[in-house]
């Protein structure tokens, strides 16, 4: 059902470690990179030479710009730009879509072309260095993560503050914060599909051995950070509009908080290696912080709108709270950074910019002026519990495209069947 073969990280292999990755607004777990694969041998009896040819070329080319990427990603790029002018990220999130339905003809109507070939992949987030697999569904899987990952990294040179035409403080436009959400539920409809449709062809033993970049945690973790930072997004769009009420704002970071609540419980408890999976912990447990500064910070303002003695002390306890969010969110970010590889925050921009100047402003007028009204033992001294708000967010529906038509001639069904039997 498919061999296995883990490269553990101390076999003297080439997985290399970035010392620093700049700048970071999303957080990317590193890529897996392909290593190259002879399809003569495996598949040479049994395919068309031209489909043969066609498949390792489309391959080769993701091996060849996978591996040029790589080392780039791990510093932050202004310009993502190569020399004839396109994006190297989309110039190989473009390969991937052009191998992906001529891949898909290995498992088309559960062939058993589909164990013939072991792909190889190097791994970032588990201890083992590589893991190369006979099934591909594997390569399935690897394709589709590794475009929700250049998709992240999209999304990141976006949400990075460029200095702007009049000379004062950088900051990030509104057509590049809008661009980003789009980015973001594409990632999250490619890891929504790896999860729907591409674990479930695994048999459960070879499920279990897949390494944990593409364990069914880190997948839904990543998915809901894509969501988590795309809400993240609208509600800084909101606070910028005029029009935007308090419980719309109150709405969406209530939401941004389940989001990186439930992809800290996906992630929480799985062997996830140090460096960059340790990093991508971290990055969870610091983005759920700072949402829980944001909702408390907003629901603590719509409490103080009550003009009861309870509701101005439940507005006192959500504010305080929100401090003491805001506070462990500064602490929380300092540990990310600081854990290899380095990393910094670009300079403060939407909602966290707005809510850093006015979290510790309000929440020190509140409370002063609420405690002189009421007595001590009239405040809430613990937080009153969040409003529960369905998830608004949803993953792009991306679907695994259909199968070149070159698979459907009859001397490839013919030699794949006469393999078979």
């Amino acid at each position: 059902m498919g061999c296995l073969v883990s490269t553990p990280q101390d076999s003297g292999g080439h997985r290399k470690r970035p010392g620093s990755i700049g700048d970071v607004s999303v957080y990317v777990p590193g890529f897996r990179i392909p290593k190259p694969v002879d399809f003569s041998l495996p598949l040479g009896d049994h395919l068309p030479k031209n489909l043969m040819e066609h498949l390792s070329a489309l391959r080769t080319r993701v091996v060849v710009m996978a591996g040029q990427e790589a080392p780039t990603v791990s510093r932050t790029r202004r310009k993502g730009a190569t020399q004839h002018g396109g994006s190297t990220l989309a110039d190989l999130h473009q390969a991937l879509h052009d191998y992906l339905p001529v891949l898909l003809g290995l498992v088309k109507d559960g062939s058993q072309l589909q164990h013939n070939v072991q792909f190889v992949w190097m791994n970032q987030e588990d201890e083992a260095e590589e893991t190369a697999i006979s099934n591909a569904w594997y390569e399935v899987l690897s394709v589709l993560h590794l475009m929700a990952m250049l998709s992240l990294s999209q999304a990141n040179l976006l949400l990075l503050p460029r200095t702007s035409a009049d000379g004062y403080q950088p900051k990030v436009s509104e057509e590049n914060r809008r661009a980003s959400v789009d980015i973001f539920l594409k990632a999250a409809g490619y890891l929504d599909c790896a999860v729907r449709h591409v674990l479930p062809q695994f048999p459960t033993s070879l499920r279990e051995d897949l390494p944990v970049d593409l364990a069914e945690g880190v997948l839904r973790a990543l998915c809901l950070q894509a969501l988590g930072q795309g809400v993240d997004i609208q509600l800084g769009m909101a606070i910028d509009s005029a029009k935007a009420t308090l419980a719309v704002k109150r709405r969406l970071a209530c939401e941004m908080v389940k989001y990186w609540q439930q992809a800290q419980d996906n992630i929480m408890n799985l062997p996830l290696a140090n460096g960059w999976g340790g990093k991508h912990r971290l990055f969870i447990k610091w983005k759920y912080v700072e949402a829980k500064a944001a909702a408390y910070y907003y629901h603590g303002l719509i409490l103080d709108e009550g003009n009861t003695e309870k509701s101005h002390g439940m507005a006192v306890a959500a504010l305080q709270a929100a401090d003491e969010y805001f506070k462990e969110s500064k602490r929380s970010c300092e540990a990310f950074n600081a854990v290899s590889p380095l990393s910094r925050n670009p300079p403060l921009w939407g909602t966290m910019k707005y809510l850093s100047e006015k979290i510790p402003k309000d929440t020190s007028s509140k409370v002063r002026i609420n405690r002189d009204l009421y007595s001590h033992e009239k405040i809430m001294e613990t937080a009153p519990t969040l409003p529960d708000f369905s998830l608004a967010l949803k993953p792009d529906e991306f679907q695994l495209p259909p199968v070149v038509p070159s698979w459907n001639e009859e001397n490839v069904g013919g030699q794949a069947s006469s393999n078979h039997l």
